[in-house]
């Protein structure tokens, strides 16, 4: 049965909340193993953030043909964040209507969205014959730094400290703002004003946390440059961007359940308010308060 979202002003559903590998396992079950993908369901249109292993099981929930369009966005194209794609019910079925949108990696050859996605995304070691991907798919190309809307969805980018780069997002709405800031590293002495501008007074910003400052700055196995932030980081800037609430996201996947949730105390002190993602959690913008 198709999800209705009709009745969703500013819903923003978590499909897929690990970074960097699955991490499937008796130790996970609670926040969940799979790969970043996450579902906002605003003013009846659906707009899905990154495809990672969590958009199959978005896939399941879903109708294998959709009425609606589907509004596609991707931070970048590292395999934790593209993985889903061929298990993704919708894309087999020729009435789904795909719109994609990212930004073309600078790597010395002008390329086009649709090519860059069609040849580099769709990777041929995928176990899916891509020809059989179906569905209808146009292709937006995106420019850091600009403003577009999706009728009255407001959508702003900026670039994102990540080797290969990355794009974060903010998504407004009715008068509700959701920033969307995976795979990105601060800077040794200030916190990066692209995440500050992005998650300027935001009701939420989903920020990647994937290591504690201790994990980052350990001189054993140090994690500088690897292009990941810190739960405290994140603290950090919604403190200085005036965000309402903190959600920690793009968990380690060497992190267990125990682990997170001593981590979900600790943010929980440090910044009252905020929450870890888990796969399935549902948050709606227009009654956060109330959540």
């Amino acid at each position: 049965m198709k999800k209705d979202i009709s009745g969703d002003r500013f819903a923003i559903q978590f499909w897929g909340v690990r970074g960097s590998i699955p991490s499937p396992g008796p130790t996970t079950l609670r926040y969940g193993g799979n790969t970043s993908c996450i579902e906002m369901r605003i003013g009846g249109k659906r707009l899905i953030f990154d495809g990672g292993t969590g958009l199959r099981l978005l896939g399941k929930s879903l109708s294998p043909s959709l009425e609606e369009e589907i509004y596609m966005f991707f931070t970048h194209y590292h395999w934790d964040h593209i993985q889903g794609l061929p298990f993704f019910f919708p894309s087999f079925d020729e009435e789904s209507r795909f719109i994609i949108h990212g930004q073309v990696p600078d790597e010395g050859e002008p390329m086009k969205m649709a090519r860059h996605f069609r040849d580099r995304v769709l990777h041929l070691n995928s176990p899916i014959p891509i020809a059989q991907i179906r569905a209808q798919m146009k292709f937006h190309d995106l420019v850091c730094g600009e403003l577009f809307t999706l009728d009255d969805i407001a959508i702003e980018t900026a670039p994102l400290n990540h080797p290969n780069g990355a794009m974060g997002y903010r998504i407004s709405w009715g008068g509700h703002t959701a920033v969307y800031c995976t795979d990105t590293e601060q800077f040794p002495d200030r916190l990066d004003e692209n995440v500050l501008h992005l998650a300027r007074d935001a009701d939420i910003l989903i920020y990647d946390a994937m290591y504690t400052d201790e994990e980052y700055h350990n001189p054993k196995t140090p994690k500088v440059g690897w292009g990941h932030s810190t739960w405290q980081e994140g603290v950090r800037v919604c403190q200085a961007a005036g965000v309402k609430r903190l959600v920690v996201f793009h968990h380690d996947p060497n992190h267990s359940d125990d682990f997170l949730d001593n981590v979900a105390i600790e943010v929980e002190a440090a910044l009252p308010g905020s929450v870890l993602a888990k796969e399935g959690m549902i948050l709606h913008l227009d009654r956060l308060n109330d959540e």
